[in-house]
């Protein structure tokens, strides 16, 4: 299809319509809004995405993305670090905290098990919290993992990947659950609303 508009407004158009959410119209309204918008503002926004590229990081332990080498659920000392709630994405992470229902701590992932799109299990970040369970295990110092929560998305690939770390983790010989029904089949868990996210969480039921 032919462009409708000349030089770098088009560009920045095509960069936003690749992002996700954002179709043709959307980002055609977005890059209207910057060209009329400040230029301190627009220079502002620049700065912050380079900024956000160059500090943000994962966490060392869970990770969660944060600016330091481990983000501050993590380093918080009134959390529970006795329960681990596993998550896909660092955004499902913000969708369980506004729930105001947990106070334990989190794994992320970073994705699903999806033969479709080449995503095994050793492309995810499974390893690490099987040493993360076995570090505590040894540790005398450190807090014993009493529960993991499995709290993936309810479709097809965070349904796999919820039964294979069922069947891995079963031999630690902890208290494995997942949430509870009410969270729609198919959905993500970051459209859940907080009620629903919150009845679920605090509902889970052992695998």
């Amino acid at each position: 299809m032919a462009s409708l508009y000349d030089g770098s407004i088009q560009r920045v158009i095509d960069d936003f319509s690749k992002l996700p959410g954002i179709g043709p119209k959307g980002a055609q309204r977005i890059a209207f809004h910057l060209l009329s918008a400040a230029h301190d503002d627009v220079q502002a926004l620049a700065q912050d995405i380079l900024d956000m590229r160059e500090r943000v990081r994962f966490c060392s332990i869970c990770g969660n993305v944060c600016e330091a080498d481990i983000c501050p659920i993590c380093a918080d000392p009134r959390r529970d670090h006795t329960t681990i709630c596993v998550v896909q994405e660092p955004k499902d992470v913000m969708s369980i905290e506004r729930t105001h229902e947990y106070r334990g701590v989190y794994h992320v992932l970073g994705g699903a098990i999806n033969p479709m799109a080449n995503v095994s299990p050793q492309d995810l970040n499974i390893a690490s919290l099987v040493r993360r369970m076995q570090n505590a295990e040894n540790d005398d110092n450190a807090d014993s993992i009493s529960e993991v929560i499995l709290a993936l998305n309810p479709d097809i690939e965070g349904e796999a990947t919820t039964t294979y770390l069922s069947r891995l983790l079963a031999p630690v010989g902890i208290t494995i659950t997942r949430l509870a029904s009410g969270l729609p089949v198919g959905g993500d868990l970051e459209y859940a609303d907080e009620i629903t996210l919150g009845r679920a969480l605090s509902g889970r039921r052992e695998v």
